[in-house]
């Protein structure tokens, strides 16, 4: 890779970082102001719909630069992002696959983390809440 196409690619990085984050703090404001019944659930289809376009733009500089290994070094923290979804669809352990998620795109965002890695990690953020939210007391309902 010339120095050109480096530079090229951390741009590129960068601009996908910023992305995320800025994603991540629109779920945010949303999930505040909004207050969906569902909370949970959009905090899940969020991170997995970021971690997906973090990848998508990422995909053209990657393939460029390690070829084949592309499909997995996108395709790991989108699979982890699915997890939470799939374990909501099925009714079952939605904490644990939070959890895991999160795990799996922290470790998979250090491990990488000089290059594309920093940008998965704001999805992170909303699997943590997800799972927070499961231990937070409920508002009462009474008055």
């Amino acid at each position: 890779m010339n120095a050109t196409a480096a530079v090229e690619e951390n741009e590129m990085t960068g601009l996908a970082t910023v992305g995320a984050i800025v994603g991540v703090l629109l779920v945010g404001l949303v999930v505040l102001v909004r207050k969906p019944a569902n909370t949970r659930s959009v905090l899940r289809w969020s991170a997995l719909a970021i971690t997906a376009l973090v990848a998508a733009v990422l995909a053209p500089f990657t393939v460029d630069d390690s070829g084949s290994a592309a499909s997995y070094l996108l395709g790991v923290p989108v699979v982890a992002a699915l997890l939470p979804v799939l374990a909501q669809r099925i009714g079952r352990l939605t904490v644990v696959a939070d959890l895991v998620a999160a795990l799996i795109l922290t470790g998979w965002g250090l491990l990488l983390g000089l290059g594309i890695g920093v940008a998965f990690l704001p999805a992170v953020l909303l699997l943590i809440a997800s799972a927070a939210g499961t231990w937070a007391p409920r508002p009462s309902t009474t008055t």
